[in-house]
């Protein structure tokens, strides 16, 4: 029996970022999948604006910039607004589209050089834990085998069989309305669509004559495009049934004209706007990330975003329960902190259904004129884009009460050692950030210098707020912050603690 520190199941985006983010903190990390290899067809096709600043903050968004097909605005249910992320202070006011299969295989190959071992072809049929680990049973092409960890995520998608075997509820609403997406080879015929991206809101807004939604995304590839649109001739019953390359063209043809035809249908699958989330995202030794813990309509790109997301809250804290220095509860505010992210998608993905789908009579019609008027004030539209690019979330956290507390740090520049340096460079270590330019902050930190690093700079102005100091957990999240402003000698002690109490809750004990 293989013994490893955790076993991660699933190489989708979610599991194989969770590996990684394990790996750089020196834990041993094993995935499996059941799949013999990648999946070619992306079921995502971009990177949230949010996502792309974890990319940075490890160093991946470079190659995930040169694989991509293009930078695009993100859209709410197909309204004719665009969302404009300008007001998030983001070095990345923009989508990067990018398919699904280039993502992973950019993950894959940072697990590959941070030395975790991909298994495919490893099927999990039976897991059992106990108070010191979770032993996995696996049916692979060698036989049956076992491995044997200290934890076990779940990171295998929907139909999670990790979440099924642990016996949580996954309790929501069913599908009721269908959609297709296909990838298409077009034949050549001199009036082919437009190559290259243009505004999301406007390809998923756009509507035939029978009011679908009917968007041609190209994949990057001469004539090879993602056709996506509603279909109310789906049911439950049928979503199953393969649907033939004449219904895809008809598609295609309604709104695009007769010329537009199919050459070849490389992938093609039903999807429906079921929404469900897990009870609990941990059951003792095992957790659950990504689709596993949630699932929703595929509205905005949010899904693997969502679980990229959910791996860097989690893989630091994991990893610091395995080196035996994490602080009591560090582990549990995972649940509470990504669950109710994950609670407001889906909330938000039942609303942009509403505007997807046909509408069933005019009152639906007088709220989609009605919500892309809201849109339009920048105020509603930069909450919108900050629930859809998950640049808008905020933890709640304990400790002295600040403006930036539980926000997520702007990759901002800043002189540290004379030298400029950008926030999200210093983070790549995967350990936590403290910068200030006082003296006793880090001295404060000094016993944890293992796990933080402290940076000297000068004042910051952070998304308008003047400070100070700035702890910033591994996951680029502010933990703790000290607006600019004199303090007396008197005065001093009180901060300190304030800055030794977060320095415990977040990075534990600086002895263990």
């Amino acid at each position: 029996m293989d013994n490893v520190d955790v076993l991660v199941v699933g190489a989708g985006a979610t599991g194989l970022m969770l590996a990684n983010e394990l790996a750089i903190a020196g834990v041993s990390v094993v995935v499996i999948d059941r799949e013999a290899g990648r999946l070619r067809h992306s079921k995502a096709l971009a990177l949230q604006p949010r996502t792309a600043e974890v990319f940075d903050l490890r160093g991946l968004i470079d190659g995930a910039r040169d694989r991509s097909l293009a930078s695009v605005n993100g859209h709410f249910g197909g309204l004719p607004v665009p969302l404009a992320y300008e007001g998030w202070s983001t070095r990345y006011p923009y989508m990067v589209a990018i398919t699904q299969s280039e993502t992973e295989a950019l993950l894959e190959e940072r697990a590959a050089a941070n030395g975790v071992a991909v298994r495919r072809e490893h099927e999990l049929t039976v897991l059992a834990q106990d108070e010191e680990g979770v032993t996995a049973t696996m049916r692979t092409p060698q036989g049956e085998q076992r491995v044997r960890g200290r934890y076990l995520v779940g990171c295998d998608g929907g139909r999670s069989v990790v979440r099924k075997l642990l016996g949580v509820n996954f309790p929501g609403t069913p599908a009721v309305r269908y959609s297709v997406a296909a990838d298409v080879l077009l034949q050549e015929t001199g009036a082919e669509p437009a190559n290259q991206w243009g505004a999301l809101a406007k390809m998923f807004g756009q509507r035939n004559a029978s009011g679908q939604s009917v968007a041609l995304l190209p994949l990057g590839e001469p004539n090879f495009y993602r056709l996506s649109y509603t279909d109310p001739s789906i049911s439950a019953e049928t979503r199953d049934i393969p649907v033939p390359k004449e219904r895809l063209e008809e598609v295609l043809q309604s709104q695009y004209g007769e010329t537009a035809r199919i050459a070849e249908v490389q992938w093609v699958s039903s999807f429906g706007d079921a929404s469900r989330q897990a009870e609990r995202y941990r059951v003792e030794r095992v957790l659950l990330a990504g689709d596993a813990a949630h699932i929703h309509l595929p509205a905005g790109g949010q899904g693997l975003n969502l679980g990229v997301q959910d791996a860097m809250n989690l893989g630091w804290k994991l990893a610091a329960d395995v080196k035996g220095w994490a602080p009591d509860g560090l582990l549990d505010t995972y649940e509470s902190e990504r669950h109710p992210v994950a609670a407001q998608v889906l909330e938000n993905t039942r609303v942009q259904s509403l505007f997807f789908y046909p509408a069933a009579d005019e009152r639906m019609e007088a709220m989609r004129e009605l919500f892309t008027t809201l849109m339009a004030l920048p105020d509603v539209n930069r909450h919108l884009a900050g629930l859809v690019s998950g640049l808008g979330v905020r933890y709640p956290m304990e400790g002295e009460q600040h403006d930036l507390l539980g926000a997520r740090l702007p990759d901002i520049e800043l002189t540290a050692s004379d030298t400029p340096q950008r926030t999200s460079v210093l983070l790549r270590t995967g350990k936590g950030l403290l910068l200030t330019e006082d003296d006793r902050h880090a001295a404060t930190a000094k016993p944890w210098a293992e796990r933080v690093d402290v940076v000297r700079t000068s004042r910051l102005s952070v998304s308008g707020t003047v400070v100070d100091a700035l702890l910033v957990r591994p996951d680029g999240y502010i933990c703790w912050a000290r607006t600019a402003r004199s303090t007396t000698p008197t005065q001093s002690a009180p901060v300190q603690n304030a800055l030794a109490d977060s320095l415990h809750r977040w990075f534990g004990h600086p002895e263990h």
